[in-house]
């Protein structure tokens, strides 16, 4: 009786570990953190083309405030994808904004060339606002309603081209 025990304990226990992997690493914990959703965006002095706009000036948007990094794999992976993100949502009122954390602006700069960014950017090498936000890693992605309220924070690379993201946009871009 007593190793009868010890089997169902053990695959018991592996039985857990496996559910709390298998939930860990689902799309839908990635895809956003209930816990920020509705508080207020804080506000960022932006930097965009050597003009100060505070992210409070894109209000009325639905903004895509994207942290990362050009030495980022998985930054680099999704770029186009925010690239073509920007070019669905921008006559709706929409913006992706994307916020680098690199120290060296010169790879930014090239980074920016090189990969055609279509979006407004702004490099925070202190990490200050990044860090202000929340973010633990890169690349963390704040969706903000045009009222200033996170909407959704996605957290690693995403696919911003699926039928889930577009579904998802189209139905905060109806909304005023």
């Amino acid at each position: 009786m007593n190793n009868v025990l010890r089997k169902i304990m053990a695959w018991g226990s592996m039985g857990f570990a496996a559910a709390v992997l298998a939930f860990f690493t689902l799309p839908h914990y990635r895809q956003g953190e209930s816990s920020i959703a509705g508080k207020a965006a804080e506000d960022i002095p932006l930097q965009i083309n050597g003009k100060a706009e505070p992210l409070s000036d894109f209000r009325g948007k639905v903004v895509v405030l994207n942290f990362w990094a050009t030495w980022c794999p998985p930054c680099v992976e999704e770029t186009p994808a925010l690239i073509e993100l920007n070019k669905r949502i921008a006559n709706r009122n929409g913006v992706v904004i994307g916020v680098s954390v690199d120290d060296d602006d010169a790879a930014y700069e090239k980074f920016i060339q090189d990969h055609g960014i279509n979006f407004p950017t702004w490099r925070d090498p202190s990490k200050k606002y990044a860090q202000d936000y929340g973010t633990l890693m890169y690349p963390e992605t704040y969706i903000i309603d045009r009222h200033g309220k996170i909407a959704r924070k996605v957290i690693g690379p995403q696919d911003w081209n699926s039928a889930e993201m577009v579904s998802y946009f189209d139905a905060l871009l109806a909304q005023n």
